[in-house]
């Protein structure tokens, strides 16, 4: 009898501990959603700091990883932040300025010389300053910043001068970040879901499109598309950001954990971006794709005659201080 009894004590007391443990351990399964293709760097690093996050918490936490806008377009899964149907997102910092228009200056054209002075930039105050802002006006927090390329147009007709694009049908992504260039250059302006411009452009609903190389081969725009003109409006980044309620549940050390991991990724693709990019113009040409030239500084000159900084909520101190920075590389 008192053995049956010390042993269902100790069931009781080993089913105790279970129940304690239990939520401590308990997995957390989150969404990580952009609207880039599976074959790209942004979602093969994903999917690897998906793996190195659940591995370095000790499985406490399984993040799935959904590409090519599966849980919607860009404005849909930076709204989803604060909805709760996303957790996390890559997403670039024209659509974090719908909510917030400051951190947007980053995309009035022109405002990067290059890779290195992005990069410069987002280890710079001013950065910090601009992610505070965000992060203040959202609780979304940004943990990381990835390279995603100097973005050209791509036209079913050439063009070498700003005044040429009058009238060019041109898609832009949905937010106004993007309208500088086209709106100075007078083109009619389009603002299509990215899922939906390869058709767009296929069947003639825009003459016109812009991104970086990268993407032009990613998303098969040289398919259905002549001319690969080289304005390089926007030396664009994207932003990994957490939603204020996954952020506000971490712990300090899963913190440290989560922008780290990301932290790591966002080189590992800064890395395969850049290095692609290099190649790309060669494999264009290749294809049978006609290169353009053009003089940027007349595109830049047009903008700046013609686009305010605060017509898009934008601060030109913030665009200043940019300017001061260093190149990193």
């Amino acid at each position: 009898m008192v053995i049956l009894r010390r042993g269902l004590l100790a069931a009781l007391a080993l089913a105790s501990a279970f129940a304690l443990a239990g939520p401590a351990n308990a997995q957390t399964k989150l969404k990580w959603a952009h609207v880039y293709e599976p074959s790209e760097p942004f979602h093969t690093a994903s999917v690897w700091a998906a793996g190195e996050i659940a591995k370095r918490t000790g499985g406490r936490y399984q993040i799935d990883v959904y590409p090519s806008s599966q849980l919607g377009k860009e404005s849909d899964i930076n709204q989803g932040l604060t909805l709760g149907t996303v957790d996390m997102i890559i997403s670039g910092s024209s659509f974090a300025g719908k909510a917030y228009p400051p951190i947007g200056v980053t995309y009035y054209p022109y405002t990067f010389r290059d890779a290195g002075h992005l990069l410069a930039y987002a280890r710079s105050d001013v950065f910090q300053d601009l992610a505070k802002g965000y992060e203040g006006k959202t609780g979304n927090h940004i943990v990381a910043v990835t390279y995603y390329g100097v973005r050209q147009a791509t036209s079913n007709r050439p063009f070498k001068t700003c005044a040429e694009m009058k009238g060019l049908k041109i898609r832009v992504p949905d937010a106004p970040a993007y309208l500088a260039m086209p709106k100075a250059c007078s083109a009619n302006i389009a603002p299509i879901a990215f899922a939906e411009v390869y058709l767009a452009l296929q069947n003639g609903t825009v003459d016109a499109q812009e991104n970086p190389l990268t993407t032009i081969e990613a998303k098969k725009f040289y398919e259905v598309q002549k001319n690969i003109i080289l304005t390089g409006h926007i030396v664009d980044h994207l932003n990994t950001i957490l939603s204020a309620s996954l952020w506000n549940k971490l712990s300090p050390e899963d913190r440290v954990i989560f922008s780290e991991v990301a932290q790591e990724a966002a080189a590992r693709a800064t890395g395969e971006v850049a290095r692609r990019e290099k190649e790309l113009l060669d494999v264009f040409k290749q294809k049978g794709l006609n290169i353009v030239e053009v003089d940027t500084a007349e595109f830049k000159d047009t903008v700046m005659k013609n686009i305010t900084f605060e017509s898009f909520g934008y601060r030109k101190a913030d665009w200043d201080r940019i300017q001061a920075i260093k190149s990193s590389m």
